[in-house]
């Protein structure tokens, strides 16, 4: 069984759709590990508020058969592809972490390259897997959470039932 992170974040109807993918992922993959869900501003294009949050589980699914289960979520939530890469969107859930591998195949890179340049995946990663250390950089995302200079990616707690 593989340690598996993903990260899930939405800015169209946030609420509705951040629940559709952890009632999904649940369905899917059994128990869910979550952490706070942060609010932020869109980074790289002008949108609404995004809700993030990073969610973790066990799975016997190699990354490849996760990714197309996240993207069959996705597109059950109105998830289109076909438009610009930074753009207003429904709900968008990456594979962050497959335990300690590390791939760059086919498209799929793990561990995900956001986890060292966004606020909003590593801090709350940091919270759920604080002890936990990077496959590449070997530090461990509290010790990574503490030295992000980030400042630019201001985000903070919701409130959010699930």
């Amino acid at each position: 069984m593989a340690r598996v992170y993903v990260s899930i974040g939405s800015n169209i109807d946030r609420e509705a759709h951040i629940r559709g993918a952890l009632h999904g992922l649940s369905e899917l993959f059994g128990k869910l590990d979550l952490s706070t869900v942060y609010e932020s501003k869109a980074v790289g294009f002008e949108g609404g508020n995004f809700f993030n949050l990073v969610a973790g589980f066990t799975s016997r699914s190699s990354p490849y058969e996760i990714v197309d289960q996240l993207h069959r979520i996705e597109e059950a939530h109105g998830r289109r592809r076909d438009g610009p890469r930074l753009a207003s969107r429904t709900l968008d859930i990456d594979l962050l972490l497959y335990d300690d591998l590390i791939l760059n195949d086919a498209g799929l890179v793990i561990p995900r390259e956001e986890i060292t340049r966004q606020a909003f995946v590593l801090k709350p990663l940091a919270e759920l897997a604080g002890e936990r250390r990077h496959p590449v950089t070997r530090q461990t995302f509290a010790e990574m959470w503490r030295a992000f200079a980030g400042d630019q990616q201001a985000l903070w707690p919701v409130e959010f039932s699930c």
